[in-house]
């Protein structure tokens, strides 16, 4: 097996005060790194001084997801003699107090199926069977678990009374990554300044950087601003287990790109300019439809699984701006893709030992 396919060659010492738990005050005074993805040089600026590295003619491709509020905690509804589970339809009261005694269960939407269904993540999981009704904020929102898939993951089928995004905003909660402990005092803050189409279960957290004030003279200076969408699922965080890296399953995410996006995106690529990606999303998203069309954008929409690790030639993107990664992640592994495995972890150890901020609410790194 070589080298760049272990998973062991991508790990690194992270001391755990350095994960990032708040946000900044202000967005764009986050540090960034630049590396230069051929000598691996580091310079160390703040995130505003990106404009110093960004030309005319440049496009900057950004996710434009929104991110719902996906965590729900509800309680399982427990199921009657003949093994349903108790709904409360033909007895209010009864319902009630189904509620009541239920076991507390967390819920987290993964990706839109229909109106009704999602897949969903649910803890604890095992005991939760086909047939199974979870009660959310005392029966405003009622799920049934109608199949198990790939991972254990649940489909639940909901049904309530209104519109479905109002009860979400009301009942559900941001869906923080683990490894953030504190409160999210802002929801806004896991949310990009351009976030507008609702779908993700986590934030394209390289565009937290951004604000609209800098997005405004990112453009005034000539650098055209291209818009893609891809809805994050947790399978882009999900744990490489196997060691061999190539044994490692993507999950789909689903995304789309329109014609004037496209358009700005193809100009600048055959105007000699470069494409730089602002997230690994972005980058996925630009890379999966270019390599289905022949190295161009087009008009469309569809589900990935893009695994981009050592070896893969990349057909779009020029640069990257992305935040620091989880040891031993397929996220660590794209940017290693781009830059080399060795000059990654080096610009890595350098982060740690200048106390750079990792994660989601973390600095920023620019590969150019």
């Amino acid at each position: 097996m070589g080298s760049v396919l272990k998973k062991s060659d991508y790990y690194f010492e992270l001391p755990k005060e350095l994960i990032a738990q708040d946000p900044l005050t202000d967005r764009a005074a986050s540090r960034l790194m630049v590396v230069d993805r051929k000598t691996g040089e580091l310079t160390h600026r703040h995130f505003r001084q990106i404009l110093d590295y960004l030309k005319p003619g440049d496009c900057l491709v950004i996710n434009d997801t929104k991110v719902i509020p996906a965590r729900l905690y509800g309680e399982r509804l427990p199921r009657t003699a003949g093994g349903a589970a108790e709904t409360g339809a033909q007895d209010g009261s009864r319902a009630a107090e189904a509620v009541g005694r239920g076991a507390r269960t967390e819920v987290l939407l993964l990706k839109r199926l229909s109106d009704r269904r999602y897949e969903t993540l649910v803890r604890p999981g095992k005991r939760l069977k086909p047939g199974d009704r979870i009660s959310f904020g005392g029966g405003k929102l009622l799920g049934t678990v109608c199949e198990i898939v790939e991972d254990g993951n649940r489909i639940v089928e909901f049904s309530y009374e209104g519109i479905f995004e109002e009860i979400l905003d009301e009942l559900g909660q941001m869906p923080l990554p683990p490894y953030i402990t504190h409160e999210l005092k802002d929801r806004n803050r896991y949310q990009t300044v351009y976030a507008k189409y609702e779908g993700s279960a986590a934030a394209p957290t390289a565009g937290l950087h951004f604000t609209e004030e800098l997005l405004a003279e990112i453009a005034r200076r000539g650098v055209r601003i291209a818009h893609v969408t891809l809805h994050v699922g947790l399978g882009t965080f999900r744990p490489v287990k196997e060691e061999n890296i190539l044994e490692h399953h993507m999950h789909t995410e689903t995304y789309q790109v329109r014609a004037e996006d496209a358009a700005l995106i193809n100009e600048a690529k055959a105007s000699g300019h470069r494409v730089i990606c602002v997230g690994t999303t972005s980058c996925r998203t630009v890379e999966t439809v270019a390599g289905e069309h022949d190295g161009r954008m087009v008009p469309c929409s569809g589900e990935t699984d893009i695994f981009i690790y050592p070896g893969y030639e990349f057909r779009m993107m020029d640069g990257l701006i992305t935040n620091f990664h989880l040891p031993e992640s397929t996220l660590l592994m794209l940017v290693s893709a781009f830059a080399g495995r060795e000059h990654v972890l080096a610009a890595y150890e350098e982060a740690v030992r200048e106390r750079y901020r990792f994660f989601s609410f973390g600095d920023a790194c620019l590969f150019l």
